[in-house]
């Protein structure tokens, strides 16, 4: 699945998206998350152990959302499913080119002691910006 311009630009910007995994009994598990677009993969930074980790290892599917912090009327959706984590020295590395974009600083300066940052990299298999009023689905049109 390719991202056309305007969803690149919105994943290369500073702007939060929330994540959202499936627990192991099927609820929703939502995390807003920084973001950022590497090749052809979005990806997120987290902590080892964390339930949205977790839950990707066993299912892999997601989906992340964002708003325009301009028009809360535009967002896009971005369904795909995690294909691969990076742990160690590049995790780390990339959690601080996070910190940079969103923070202004050098390095993450939140890491707790004892923690191990894992890099998630997602493969987007479907993607939706809608401006304004989402249309009606096809055939789904209410009755009246």
């Amino acid at each position: 699945m390719e991202l056309d311009e305007q969803v690149k630009a919105r994943l290369l910007a500073p702007t939060f998206w929330h994540v959202a995994t499936v627990n192991p009994d099927g609820s929703p598990q939502v995390t807003p998350m920084w973001v950022d677009l590497i090749g052809d993969h979005v990806v997120f930074n987290t902590a080892l152990g964390r339930v949205k980790e977790e839950n990707l290892r066993r299912d892999p599917r997601l989906s992340l959302s964002c708003v325009s912090t301009d028009n809360p009327y535009d967002r896009v959706e971005i369904r795909g499913r995690a294909v691969r984590f990076v742990v160690g020295d590049e995790a780390e590395r990339g959690m601080d080119l996070l910190a940079r974009k969103y923070l202004g600083t050098e390095r993450y300066e939140w890491r707790i002691p004892g923690e191990r940052r894992v890099m998630v990299l997602v493969e987007p298999t479907h993607v939706r910006h809608t401006v304004g009023v989402e249309p009606f689905r096809r055939g789904i049109l209410p009755e009246g």
